[in-house]
């Protein structure tokens, strides 16, 4: 991931990137971003879901006076305001279709209009794009334009969990045990064996935001210099699981496994193109390869089929 990072963050292609939440989606742009020729000019991040949908087309173009009630003068957007540098367009597969027409013709022709003008602006931005949805189901489901998805999928970067990169959590812990301890005043010299066991074992499912909630509380509460974390903070409100005696993870990963190797044979071992399996799962490419190495799959002896 950080590979692609540095081969396309000197260019000025647009880049969507993909993972669940926590993941540190934000943290990839923003280093795309400073490793670029616009370096020095603004950043600027909106976060699609956290703006009503009556606002959003405003809040990203601007306004001019009168637009609508309570528009008592003119507003430059956040397009504007990355004049030169780079728009950071989180969650963005929770944007209302009218205003992914406007965007569309931003990608398009670099152009935008303020809400009450007919007016059009030239603007000199990069666009970069995250999302934890899967946009081709939301495509399937008419939700999102399709012409917008490939517009913004010039070049996809996959953000991977956690769960997926256990060999890092050490690392990850130390570097956030210091950070905490010293906000807090403390001075914290060991991690406790059992702790750091149950750290690598745990599934986090809040990704690296989780991470950082639980470091911070153990630090906060802490008497001595040994990070020591309470067990329980993991398994709250959990039960014995009732009924069948295999783990339900397992049965996921299992029914998951039979789809994609169902997905496989049916494009003889091809996983991008129309016709690949990733279509046919109605999943990014990313996303399956990642799946079907964490699965251990040899997708290639698909082709012989």
């Amino acid at each position: 991931m950080l590979a692609q990072v540095d081969k396309v963050a000197p260019t000025d292609s647009t880049v969507l990137i993909f993972g669940e939440t926590g993941t540190g989606k934000e943290l990839i742009a923003r280093s795309i971003h400073k490793r670029s020729r616009r370096a020095e000019r603004a950043f600027i991040a909106v976060n699609c879901a956290a703006i009503p949908q009556s606002l959003i087309a405003s809040e990203l173009f601007g306004h001019e006076k009168g637009a609508f009630t309570g528009a008592a003068q003119r507003r430059l957007g956040r397009f504007e305001s990355a004049d030169g540098g780079t728009i950071f367009l989180d969650e963005v597969g929770e944007l209302p279709l009218e205003t992914q027409i406007a965007l569309l013709r931003v990608l398009q022709d670099k152009k935008i209009e303020r809400v009450g003008s007919s007016q059009s602006i030239s603007v000199d931005i990069r666009v970069l794009a995250a999302t934890n949805r899967d946009l081709k189901a939301a495509m399937a489901a008419g939700s999102f334009r399709q012409d917008l998805f490939y517009r913004l999928n010039v070049v996809p970067v996959e953000v991977p969990s956690l769960r997926e990169r256990k060999d890092d959590i050490p690392l990850l812990v130390e570097y956030l045990i210091d950070r905490y301890a010293q906000t807090a005043g403390k001075k914290i010299r060991n991690i406790e064996r059992k702790t750091l066991e149950l750290f690598e074992s745990y599934d986090w499912p809040g990704n690296i935001r989780e991470l950082q909630n639980v470091v911070e509380r153990a630090v906060i509460l802490s008497d001595g210099e040994t990070f020591v974390v309470d067990d329980s903070w993991f398994v709250k409100g959990s039960k014995e699981p009732i009924g069948p005696t295999i783990p339900f993870a397992d049965e996921v990963a299992q029914h998951e496994k039979e789809l994609i190797q169902a997905a496989l044979k049916e494009s003889k071992g091809r996983v991008s193109g129309p016709s690949g399996a990733a279509a046919r799962l109605g999943i990014p490419r990313q996303t399956l390869d990642s799946r079907i190495k964490v699965l251990g799959i040899d997708r290639y002896r698909f082709k012989l089929l």
